[in-house]
């Protein structure tokens, strides 16, 4: 491989990974008033992760009805305010039980 195009395509990906966390700083430099764009912004993160997220599940174990099931389980314990480690755990279990089943 050419190290010219190995330090150009280097820089190419530092330049698409710092552009976007200096152009908020840029755009925002007053503070936000809005309460309605505040809340917004807030919630932003975890409805983006859910959108890349929840789709990829059903797909992942490439049966439907396991991965189903392992996701049920995971929701009812997160619901219950279960640590990481326990619903990860929990789901992967009934993941590999119903797998047997289904």
């Amino acid at each position: 491989m050419n190290l010219k195009r190995v330090l150009i395509a280097v820089l190419l990906m530092a330049f698409v990974t710092y552009l976007p966390r200096v152009l908020p700083i840029a755009i925002f430099r007053k503070e936000i008033k809005s309460n309605y764009i505040k809340s917004f912004l807030q919630y932003v993160p975890y409805a983006v992760l859910g959108a890349l997220t929840f789709p990829d599940i059903f797909y992942s174990t490439g049966n439907f009805l396991t991965a189903l099931c392992g996701t049920l389980v995971a929701l009812f314990l997160a619901y219950k305010e279960k640590s990481l480690v326990v619903v990860a755990l929990a789901a992967i279990v009934t993941v590999y039980v119903t797998s047997f089943i289904f």
